[in-house]
C-alpha cells in the first residue's frame, strides 16, 4: 500500500455539510470501528473532530520566520506552500458556493463570476506550484 493508509477519498457536498468517503486498509477501518464502539462514540463524530482539529492546526501553523523572514530558499518555500494552501481554501469555498447555488441562479452573473474566480485561483495555485 506504499505507507499511506488512505488510497482514495471522495467528497459530496450539501449546503452546510460535506460527506467524505474514505477508502482505507480493512485492518485500519476495522480497528477504528472497534475503538469507537468500545468508547461509545460515533465514527463520524470522531472523524469530524479529527478533521476540525487537523484543519485548524494546518491553517494556524505558521512559524514567525515563515511570514517575517524570506532569506533562504527553504523559508521562501514555506511561504509559497502556506499561500498555496490559503488559495486552495479560498477556491474550495468558491466552489462550494457555486455548487450549492439554486438551479435558477446557475446561469446568473454571480455564478459566472464564481466560476471565473475559481478558475483564476486554480491558475494561481498552478503557478505557485511551479515556483518550487
Amino acid at each position: 500500500m506504499g505507507g499511506n493508509a488512505i488510497t482514495a477519498m471522495r467528497e459530496t457536498t450539501s449546503e452546510n455539510h460535506k460527506q467524505v468517503k474514505v477508502l482505507t486498509d480493512a485492518a485500519i477501518a476495522n480497528a477504528f470501528k472497534a475503538a469507537c464502539v468500545e468508547k461509545g462514540v460515533s465514527m463520524a463524530g470522531e472523524l469530524s473532530r479529527f478533521m476540525a482539529e487537523y484543519g485548524k492546526a494546518a491553517i494556524e501553523r505558521k512559524p514567525a520566520s515563515t511570514l517575517e523572514d524570506a532569506s533562504t530558499r527553504k523559508k521562501r518555500r514555506k511561504i509559497v506552500v502556506y499561500v498555496t494552501r490559503l488559495m486552495e481554501l479560498a477556491r474550495d469555498g468558491e466552489d462550494d458556493y457555486r455548487w450549492n447555488m439554486p438551479a435558477n441562479l446557475q446561469n446568473s452573473v454571480a455564478y459566472e463570476s464564481s466560476e471565473e474566480s475559481s478558475s483564476v485561483m486554480g491558475d494561481i495555485i498552478d503557478l505557485l506550484g511551479a515556483i518550487y
